[in-house]
């Protein structure tokens, strides 16, 4: 009888997860945002053609479920692994847009990538991969802003002085990490 009514909790707890993290996820996100201290942001990736609208932080917890799912959002679209992205790199993006004023949705180029896919690249686009880049540690993160020009969303990024900001006009993106403070 307790195996029958632990394996019955097992299954609603599941149950549950699986309704608040699927079907629920845009009922959940649409009260969360009403929160006066929760932190949102809003992504379309330009790679896999998804979009994403979550909060990820209340006051000054971060939400498992949402970091979860950016994790997910944020994988090497080359190789489809998921790597752990640095909270703090939502942070940043979430300063950068209330710098900027901008609402819109960042435009992803790059986010996490396994090391293998950034040896590929390294041998093949040279100059512009680092050997040991920090979006294989999940902290860094190749975005534009629609509506914002590339000149605007780098100078707010060097502004915020919250890590490495690189500027990329041909490629017409910039990159943002949360390592040691640095510009090229």
């Amino acid at each position: 009888m307790n195996q029958r009514i632990h394996h019955r909790r097992g299954f609603l707890r599941t149950s549950a997860r699986i309704m608040l993290s699927g079907v629920m996820l845009p009922f959940a996100t649409r009260a969360l945002a009403s929160l006066p201290n929760a932190r949102s942001l809003a992504f379309r990736h330009t790679h896999t053609g998804e979009h994403l609208s979550i909060v990820y932080a209340v006051d000054d917890r971060y939400l498992p479920g949402a970091l979860t799912a950016l994790n997910h959002f944020l994988r090497d679209h080359y190789s489809g692994q998921v790597g752990t992205i640095d909270p703090q790199l939502f942070d940043l993006l979430f300063r950068l847009q209330r710098e900027l004023g901008c609402s819109e949705p960042y435009h992803v180029i790059s986010g996490y990538r396994c090391p293998e896919t950034n040896a590929t690249l390294k041998a093949t686009r040279g100059g512009g991969v680092a050997r040991h880049s920090l979006h294989m540690d999940g902290k860094a993160i190749d975005i534009r802003l629609p509506g914002v020009p590339l000149d605007d969303l780098r100078e707010a990024a060097i502004g915020l002085k919250q890590g490495g900001v690189g500027y990329y006009p041909r490629e017409q993106f910039v990159h943002v990490d949360t390592g040691r403070v640095r510009y090229w």
